[in-house]
């Protein structure tokens, strides 16, 4: 029996001819270009198996209109715009694609900690100025000696661990927390590990953010939290924006508590009204922060390799959910 698998977002696969190569004939691939699956027709939506979702939410209302549905594929890593338990109410796979990107993350999540670290950003700011800066190095808490800081490390799955190792090849002490894996995974990397978020924090100089999005990491660095890291730090995110307070993590920016932020990642993307305070204070080159913050549009993921990687797995995925008895990256209730 030909089972469908439909592509309802713009812009979300350029052909299906890579797809279909892996689907085989078993599998007719539908592609539409809706701004929301609340356009779709009901007639497409009646013949659907399988769901290839990348940027859309997935809202229980959505999932209602699917009576065929068997599995939803996110073509990446987070899952939490999908309802979930709508889902699971209805039987319905939940399945990701954890490994498409993980050097890319790990890569950008560096540059950006090294690149603020080193001043390279301040330096670059600072030399474009009308008239330029002195001609000489700058002094403060941002650029300091990689080898006498902590770098920590909020969340050891795939991408934290890349960082992981990457961030003690050039030679910072890493410590990490991730109160989800098991006793002794610190032992095989070489690196430290934090019995709590406040632990962590109270030894960080440079955060580098790698957990998903859940219930318990939402708003999970308010300003109690930041405050906590060392005098002078510097807070990458590269995971999920609303994970960090970012009316936190501005005032102190602004006080100096902490010395720059990387954000790859926002509450709401793509941004929209009313744009976060920091936002607006980043845009507008406010005198202070120039040099200290770095937003870039949630494009850490991104290489030519990873997204022909993002296409191969989310397919190789969703034929292992709709036509093997051996599903693939499933997200099970208790991830919730």
């Amino acid at each position: 029996m030909t089972v469908i698998v439909l592509y309802p977002e713009e812009r979300q696969i350029p052909d299906d001819g890579l797809e279909a190569g892996i689907f085989g004939p078993d599998v007719r691939i539908m592609r539409r270009q809706v701004k929301t699956l609340a356009d779709l027709d009901p007639t497409d939506c009646a013949e659907v198996d399988g769901l290839m979702i990348m940027r859309y939410a997935v809202t229980p209302e959505d999932i209602q209109r699917f009576p065929r549905l068997r599995a939803i594929v996110r073509m990446g890593v987070g899952y939490d715009r999908i309802a979930r338990p709508a889902a699971a109410a209805r039987s319905i796979l939940v399945c990701n694609v954890p490994d498409y990107g993980t050097t890319e993350v790990a890569d950008h999540a560096m540059a950006l900690a090294l690149s603020l670290r080193r001043g390279v950003i301040l330096y670059h700011e600072r030399q474009r100025q009308d008239p330029p800066a002195p001609w000489g190095p700058v002094k403060g808490e941002l650029i300091r000696r990689l080898g006498v800081q902590t770098f920590g490390i909020i969340g050891l799955g795939r991408i934290g661990t890349a960082v992981a190792l990457r961030a003690r090849a050039f030679g910072f002490r890493v410590v990490f927390y991730d109160p989800h894996l098991p006793n002794g995974a610190e032992l095989a990397l070489g690196i430290g590990r934090a019995a709590t978020l406040e632990d962590l924090l109270r030894q960080t100089d440079t955060l580098s953010v790698h957990a998903p999005l859940t219930p318990e990491t939402r708003g999970m660095l308010g300003a109690a939290e930041l405050a906590l890291l060392r005098e002078g730090a510097v807070v990458v995110n590269t995971a999920r924006g609303p994970i960090i307070d970012l009316d936190a993590l501005l005032a102190l920016l602004r006080d100096g508590h902490i010395a720059a932020a990387g954000l790859d990642v926002l509450p709401v993307e793509p941004p929209v009204e009313p744009i976060p305070e920091l936002l607006r204070a980043y845009r507008a080159c406010e005198p202070g922060l120039e040099g200290r913050l770095v937003v870039t549009p949630h494009a850490a993921w991104f290489t030519p390799e990873s997204e022909h990687d993002t296409r191969v797995k989310s397919a190789e995925t969703m034929r292992a959910a709709l036509l093997t008895n051996r599903p693939q990256n499933v997200i099970t209730p208790d991830m919730f």
